[in-house]
C-alpha cells in the first residue's frame, strides 16, 4: 500500500520541477501552549509545521496546566480549535502534573488524546510504569515514554563521551536512556501494552528494541533528524547544540542509521522544542534543553540521507508519513499534502523560521528542497511568499 501511495504522490510536475508529497506526521512536538506561549504558540507552531510539509502533529503534555484531567485538557483543546492550521492531536500525561506519583484518570481522557506520555521526564518507579501499562492496555491506548533514569544523570548535560572529557563537561551516560528502555520492555512483555519509545539516541537502545521486536513485544520507537545527522564530534559551545537526550558518539549515530534501514526504528519525529533566544544563549551548560526542528526536517533528511543513497525516498515516506499514522491511529487523508521543489538549493537560516524558536544546530547548512505549498483538507494553509 505504501509503495502505491508513494508512486501516486511523488508525481513530478515537470514544468515546475515540483513534487507532491503526502502530508508528514510528527508524533513528537512541543507547541508550548498553554503555559509557555513566549516560546511557541499553537498558531506559530502549526504554521512552522505547515512550512515544513507537516499536516498532522502530536503535541506533548509538558504544559501549564498539564493535560492530566478533562478540565486541563480542555484548555489546550480550545486553543487548538481556534488557532491550529493543521491537524493537532494532544497527548495526556501519564501521571498527575507529570510528577510520577499518581496516575491520571486515563478512562476519562482516552477518547480525546492520541496516547499517554510524561515526556520530558522518565517514569522513575517500575511499579508506576507497570500500573500505567496495565491500564493503558485495558483502554487500547499506547504508552509513549521518555526514558531517562534520574539516578544516572549526575549533573550531566551533554553525552558522556570524548567531547565532554576534553572540554570539562559532566556527561549524561547512555545507560540513563537504555536502562529504562530495558526495564519497560520487560513490563511491555508482561502486560501486553503497546509501547512507543521517544527519541532514541544510542546503539544499546537500537539493539534492545531490535531484539524485543524479534521476541514479539508490541514496541515501536522514534529517533530525530539531529541524531541521524550529528554526533558529539559536531558539538560547539552553544546552546543550539543542547538537547535531551544529547548528541552521542559517531558509533551511536551509525547504529541509528542502521536502525532506520532495517526498520528497527519505525518513525522519525522532530522533537521540535522551541525556547526563547535568552534561554538558548547561555552555552552548553546553562541553556535550556531542546532545539527547533520541524521546518528543516525533510530538507535535511532528503539531502543527507536520500540523495546520498543511505535510505530511499520510499523508506523516508514510511518514516515520516505512514508508520507514525499507523502506530498512533492517525487518519491518512489524500487531501493533506505538500508541494516541494526538490531541485531547489537553499541555506538554512534560523532567522527566517516561522517558529518562535530559532535555535538549531543546522544553521548555515546547505540543503535541497523547498516547500512551496501545504494543503490540509484541500485548503492551502501555507504558500511560500504569502505567509
Amino acid at each position: 500500500m505504501n509503495a502505491v501511495r508513494n508512486e501516486r504522490f511523488m508525481n513530478k510536475i515537470t514544468e515546475q520541477q515540483a513534487v507532491r508529497l503526502p502530508g508528514f506526521c510528527d508524533v513528537h512536538v512541543h507547541l508550548r501552549e498553554p503555559g509557555f506561549s513566549y516560546k511557541e504558540t499553537i498558531r506559530t507552531g502549526t504554521m512552522a509545521a505547515a512550512a515544513g510539509g507537516y499536516t498532522a502533529v502530536c503535541t506533548m503534555p509538558n504544559l501549564n496546566p498539564v493535560p492530566d484531567s478533562p478540565e486541563h485538557l480542555a484548555v489546550q483543546e480550545a486553543i487548538i480549535e481556534k488557532d491550529a492550521v493543521i491537524h493537532v492531536y494532544p497527548y495526556a500525561a501519564i501521571t498527575v502534573n507529570e510528577d510520577g506519583e499518581e496516575l491520571v484518570p486515563m478512562e476519562l481522557l482516552k477518547d480525546r488524546v492520541v496516547a499517554f506520555s510524561d515526556d520530558g521526564r522518565g517514569i522513575q518507579s517500575e511499579e508506576m510504569m507497570k500500573e500505567a501499562m496495565v491500564r493503558a492496555k485495558a483502554l487500547g491506548k499506547l504508552i509513549t515514554a521518555h526514558c531517562e533514569d534520574n539516578t544516572l544523570l549526575r549533573g550531566g548535560y551533554i553525552h558522556d563521551g570524548r567531547y565532554a572529557r576534553a572540554n570539562g563537561h559532566p556527561g549524561i551516560c547512555s545507560e540513563s536512556e537504555w536502562g529504562q528502555i530495558e526495564r519497560d520492555l520487560k513490563l511491555a512483555k508482561e502486560t501486553g501494552c503497546g509501547y512507543h519509545v521517544c527519541h532514541i539516541s544510542c546503539k544499546e537502545s537500537v539493539d534492545l528494541i531490535r531484539q524485543a521486536k524479534a521476541d514479539g513485544i508490541d514496541v515501536t520507537c522514534e529517533t530525530a533528524p539531529h541524531y541521524l545527522l550529528l554526533c558529539e564530534d559536531d558539538l560547539q559551545e552553544e546552546g543550539r547544540f543542547k538537547m535531551n537526550p544529547p548528541l552521542r558518539s559517531a558509533e551511536d549515530r551509525e547504529a541509528l542509521i542502521r536502525g532506520i534501514q532495517d526498520k528497527t526504528i519505525d518513525v522519525i519525529a522532530t522533537d521540535h522544542a522551541p525556547h526563547s533566544m535568552e534561554e538558548k544563549s547561555k552555552g552548553l551548560q546553562k541553556s535550556a534543553f531542546g532545539i527547533t526542528g520541524i521546518e528543516t526536517a525533510f530538507p535535511l533528511l532528503y539531502t543527507y540521507l536520500v540523495k546520498k543513497n543511505i535510505v530511499t525516498m520510499e523508506r523516508l515516506m514510511e518514516l515520516l508519513v505512514y508508520e507514525p499514522r499507523k502506530r498512533f491511529g492517525i487518519p491518512f487523508n489524500e487531501n493533506d499534502y505538500s508541494i516541494w521543489d526538490l531541485e531547489a538549493k537553499t541555506v538554512i537560516r534560523s532567522e527566517n523560521f516561522l517558529s518562535k524558536g530559532k535555535a538549531t544546530p543546522f544553521d548555515g547548512w546547505n540543503v535541497n528542497g523547498i516547500c512551496q505549498k501545504t494543503v490540509v483538507n484541500g485548503k492551502t494553509v501555507f504558500e511560500r511568499g504569502n505567509q
